[in-house]
């Protein structure tokens, strides 16, 4: 079985690492400095899931690795369409493309019987080139909890968690689905095959949506955020809002708000891959987290004022500091 990961950062690297531990034939996709650490050195990981070093196959070329059975895109959600030509090599008759990238995907209407079966989501697909590139029946559904970050070029730090969920967008529990699976439990990952990823992806985004902006506005933290009277008020209204838009889709939340909020605060003084990025200048994923969820409110008849706010005045702020979103 060849595994490929396009975007070997922090996440990609991370779960190809753990691959290439167990023998998999896997190849990492990268650029640049990291790219060049790992040709050189290999990639080391450290933390969470203990210390290791491997020196798996690597290339900035995906030319280079040919078919594939799994493509797992471990990119931003800004940063798929790019590459969507790029993949083409990669993609054989029946290779599987795993979208391990944060927000709404642009598969989310596939696979369902609804009057929205198979509309695109400008938000996060605005030319819809990930839809014709890679192809909606190829996407296998995906839900990362691991945190990681690249603490040197070849060098990843694993902070926390180590499951992710796979799940198809028709809710069946697929033979190449539960094929990855078994690979990611053997390379050392709770990995479940999921027969609504949907529902779990909204549960994951349902915070996404209020923290992630709130942080790059005020530079406050999770537990931050949630302690705070007026920001825990601010989150709260978003999340209501979110909640109102997933419901319409037929989507139930699991938990209450208060709950999601008090499990956001339980993490600590962590701060959130959107202010992380505004910090360090990189794009941010304001689109696929925010603007997703607000096109479906109209697309859905909900309205979202306060998302609506929290979006214009991110993206205020993004662009007078120069950073694209």
């Amino acid at each position: 079985m060849k595994i490929c990961i396009y975007g070997a950062g922090a996440i990609g690297g991370l779960i190809g690492a753990h691959l290439a531990r167990i023998g998999q034939d896997v190849t990492l996709i990268a650029r640049g400095e990291h790219l060049a650490a790992m040709r050189t050195r290999g990639l080391s990981v450290t933390g969470h899931s203990g210390s290791f070093m491997v020196k798996p196959r690597v290339t900035e070329d995906p030319a280079e690795a040919g078919p594939q059975n799994f493509v797992i895109v471990a990119l931003k959600a800004h940063q798929v369409a790019a590459i969507a030509d790029r993949m083409a090599p990669l993609l054989g008759p029946e290779t599987a493309v795993v979208m391990a990238v944060n927000g709404l995907p642009w598969w989310y209407f596939h696979g369902i019987a609804d009057p929205l079966r198979d509309r695109r989501l400008k938000s996060v697909d605005a030319d819809g080139k990930q839809w014709a590139r890679i192809g909606p029946q190829r996407a296998i559904g995906c839900v990362l909890y691991p945190a990681a970050e690249i603490i040197a070029p070849g060098e990843i730090r694993h902070i926390v968690n180590d499951r992710l969920s796979l799940g198809e967008p028709d809710g069946s529990r697929s033979a190449r689905a539960r094929l990855l699976s078994r690979a990611l439990i053997k390379a050392g990952f709770k990995c479940p095959v999921k027969t609504d990823i949907r529902t779990e992806i909204w549960v994951k985004l349902w915070g996404n949506v209020a923290f992630n902006p709130i942080s790059a506005l005020t530079g406050a933290t999770l537990k931050a955020i949630c302690e705070d009277p007026g920001t825990r008020a601010v989150a709260r209204s978003i999340m209501n809002e979110a909640e109102a838009v997933a419901a319409r889709l037929g989507v139930t939340m699991p938990i209450d708000v208060e709950s999601r909020i008090d499990g956001a605060a339980s993490v600590g003084e962590h701060k959130t891959s959107m202010l992380q990025d505004f910090e360090r200048g990189r794009p941010i994923e304001l689109d696929a987290i925010v603007g997703a969820v607000a096109e479906l409110g109209d697309l859905v008849g909900v309205e979202t004022p306060m998302m609506d706010s929290i979006y214009a005045l991110t993206r205020r702020k993004a662009l007078a500091a120069g950073i694209p979103c």
